[in-house]
């Protein structure tokens, strides 16, 4: 255990020397990579899990089922829209 920090350093140093790619990994790349799939996987299956909550909830009778079928919606428009949206946004500001 009292070793364990410099062979990570180690490692670390090794990997970097090696694959020289990781020294060069940019932060708009990353934040690209990461709202392409937000915006591509994440959103939408989270507006179908909503909207099949909000159908269970619908169909067990509970007072509030309408409003929640509508956020389910509202959701939705956002989830598959959110590649649209973000688009609009970038030309606006550009």
């Amino acid at each position: 255990m009292k070793y364990l920090p410099i062979l990570f350093a180690m490692t670390l140093m090794l990997a970097v020397c090696f694959i020289p790619e990781l020294g060069f990994c940019s932060v708009e790349s990353t934040l690209g990579a990461l709202q392409s799939r937000l915006t591509t996987t994440i959103l939408p299956l989270v507006s179908i899990l909503g909207l099949i909550i909000a159908g269970l909830s619908f169909v067990a009778g509970s007072p509030n089922a309408r409003a929640h079928l509508w956020l389910a919606i509202f959701g939705m428009i956002i989830g598959f829209g959110a590649t649209s949206i973000m688009n609009f946004i970038k030309g606006v500001v550009q």
